[in-house]
């Protein structure tokens, strides 16, 4: 099984992403206790078990997760939210790793885009329009909601590539590749945080953007999502 699954990441490496426990409740605006009891129990002991190691790695007094487990988390919190218990996101979770070969399946496009939920069970539909539920007795349902899948971009091999907080259409943007993944203003290494910090020292909009050369709107984009993450 582990030969299967090698690309599991169980320490950092550059360009996917350094994300501690805080980091995850903050730029998700999930509360912190779920995302440290979610990561424990279910990625390093449910799913980490199942593959022969861990999601996560130690940094000072946390634990921190790759870009492609920050996704996931998101994901389950979404169908979490619409009523689904954990264990069946979980098994729908173990199913479809087996299926698509992968450690991340809820940070691929292809189960991105198909995936439903009727508020009791994950369904997934295949190419050919059928549906299935994802649990073990795989029992056809027809019963779903609708789609999930939003504010996220994709690279070519359909594996999650970069995160939008606000939207594709703001300019706070979460890609690994920048900054440890932290959120920045789009097209810049300037953190949100870093924006948001002169904000609450007392400096316009104005001279924010003059002085770091972008848009008020990015200033404002900025300090909405310290505001909204706060």
């Amino acid at each position: 099984m582990k030969s299967v699954f090698a690309t599991l990441q169980d320490k950092p490496r550059l360009g996917t992403g350094i994300y501690t426990m805080p980091d995850i409740a903050l730029i998700l605006g999930i509360p912190y206790a779920k995302i440290n009891r979610w990561i424990n129990k279910f990625w390093n002991e449910r799913l980490g078990n199942y593959f022969g190691s861990t999601y996560s790695w130690n940094v000072d007094l946390t634990k921190a997760v790759n870009f492609y487990t920050l996704v996931e988390l998101f994901v389950f919190y979404q169908i979490s939210e619409a009523g689904v218990s954990s264990k069946r996101i979980l098994d729908a979770h173990q199913i479809l790793s087996g299926q698509f070969k992968t450690p991340y399946p809820f940070a691929m496009k292809k189960i991105l885009e198909n995936i439903r939920t009727d508020g009791q069970k994950v369904f997934f539909e295949q190419y050919d329009g059928s549906i299935y539920s994802l649990d073990i007795t795989k029992q056809f349902n027809l019963g779903f909601i609708k789609e999930f899948c939003k504010n996220l971009d994709f690279d070519g091999n359909s594996i999650v590539l970069r995160y939008w907080p606000l939207g594709k259409n703001r300019m706070i943007l979460c890609d690994p590749h920048h900054q440890f993944g932290q959120p920045i203003i789009s097209g810049t290494n300037i953190s949100a945080e870093v924006i948001n910090e002169m904000h609450l020292a007392g400096e316009s909009d104005w001279f924010i953007a003059s002085l770091y050369k972008i848009s008020e709107n990015s200033v404002k984009d900025a300090i909405e999502f310290c505001k909204n993450a706060a």
